[in-house]
């Protein structure tokens, strides 16, 4: 039988300690001392496991997000119909973007939510919503009305019920895998319901607005989002987590004057206290952001984090999408307390031509989130791409922040 080392003790008064969202002075030290002793062998696999509980936070662990991840392509015959969709002066400056274009870039999908967390270790999904208060603005897409042969994309009528919509791009990029905010956040409450142990899961909002150029085609007009739509936003969000499924801004912020203050110096939750846990982010920048955080100094009674620059009272989470050429950027900011999401591959473009500058740059960045469109490669294209964590688990010790005593063995073991 293992007998646990003499500093067994260390670990223990961690484990007892009040739980907080940071470490005090004397619980670093003693942190130190135990990774240490990691390091140096002196540890056996409980140590190892109870030093990530107490030591490890849930900004030190580098995880693979899927970008648009309820996305599934067009179906063949809109995609056709898209792709010979060309109006004069599509694809140069300022002109909108060309048919054949749109339908090479569109062409990914991703299974259900839930099946991308248990079979292939996302942590992070990202939602496109649409304001639909009454209903039934979605409902009946143009591309739907010009595509009668392809499968339907709504069987059981669910965008004419009042309520968030998700999917992509109104009339012609539409089909998703959970057509309803509501759908798409029970899926993802149920899961981490049944698997409490995960590593916590962060859900990237992007709210959308944007008309269709001008083409002479009755494209629908998405809704504008006004500072009632993001009240019920959280609240939709609310009455689904319970608040013990949550990390919250105010979570994060506790006694601190800002949310900048709290996670430059106290830091993030450990992961004790962020396993089973769901946070929220905000995709959008501007004016939204700006309406979002309105009245909500940072980010009081808010439950998204903001993608908010640093020097601001918001700043904890950005985004900085385009890894390639910014590695020592967002590894600067990695390093200070920030948690960052960046993009592995946009667009198609890495899969089809097997390119993986981008990937291999994302990941040494040390951004926690590493969202891809392939954490399977595509058939079609050929190349074998895929992105995943290095060592395949869900997440690993990140290469820039990660305390010494961390293995990636210890993060996470859900089945």
């Amino acid at each position: 039988m293992l007998r646990r080392p003499a500093h067994a003790a260390l670990i223990a008064a961690l484990l007892i300690a009040p739980a907080s969202a940071a470490l005090a002075d004397d619980d670093r030290a003693r942190c130190r001392k135990l990774g240490e002793a990691i390091e140096a062998g002196g540890a056996d696999a409980g140590a190892i496991a109870d030093f990530a509980e107490a030591c490890v936070h849930l900004n030190q662990v580098q995880v693979l997000g899927s970008h648009n991840s309820y996305h599934e392509e067009p179906a063949p015959q809109l995609q056709d119909l898209i792709a010979s969709f060309n109006v004069p002066g599509c694809g140069e400056p300022g002109g909108p973007p060309c048919g054949s274009d749109l339908a090479i870039v569109w062409e990914y999908s991703h299974i259900p939510l839930a099946a991308q967390f248990a079979t292939q270790g996302i942590r992070q999904v990202e939602l496109d919503v649409f304001a639909d208060p009454d209903g039934g603005l979605f409902a009946l897409p143009l591309g739907s009305l010009l595509a009668p042969l392809d499968p339907p994309h709504d069987p059981d009528g669910l965008l004419f019920e009042p309520g968030f919509k998700v999917l992509h791009v109104q009339d012609l990029d539409f089909r998703s895998s959970c057509l309803t905010l509501a759908l798409c956040l029970e899926e993802i409450q149920q899961w981490s319901a049944a698997n409490p142990r995960h590593l916590p899961l962060t859900v990237l909002i992007e709210l959308k607005e944007e008309p269709l150029p001008e083409v002479g085609l009755p494209f629908v007009v998405p809704l504008l989002f006004e500072a009632e739509d993001l009240d019920a936003l959280d609240e939709l969000i609310r009455s689904i987590f319970p608040p013990h499924q949550l990390i919250t801004p105010d979570d994060v912020r506790g006694r601190q004057k800002s949310l900048e203050q709290a996670v430059l110096k106290r830091g993030w939750p450990a992961l004790e206290e962020a396993r089973g846990r769901v946070l929220f982010a905000l995709d959008n920048g501007g004016e939204l952001r700006d309406l979002y955080i309105a009245d909500h100094p940072s980010l009081r009674d808010r439950v998204l984090f903001t993608d908010s620059p640093a020097g601001t009272p918001e700043a904890a989470f950005m985004k900085r999408n385009g890894p390639e050429g910014r590695v020592a950027e967002i590894q600067e900011l990695v390093a200070k307390g920030y948690i960052v999401r960046t993009r592995a591959d946009a667009d198609t473009i890495e899969a089809r031509l097997g390119y993986t500058s981008r990937r291999d740059a994302a990941l040494a960045s040390g951004a926690q989130f590493v969202s891809t469109d392939y954490p399977v490669p595509d058939p079609d294209f050929g190349t074998g791409y895929l992105v995943e964590i290095p060592g395949g688990a869900p997440g690993r010790c990140n290469p820039v922040n990660a305390p010494p005593g961390c293995r990636n063995t210890a993060l996470e073991a859900v089945h």
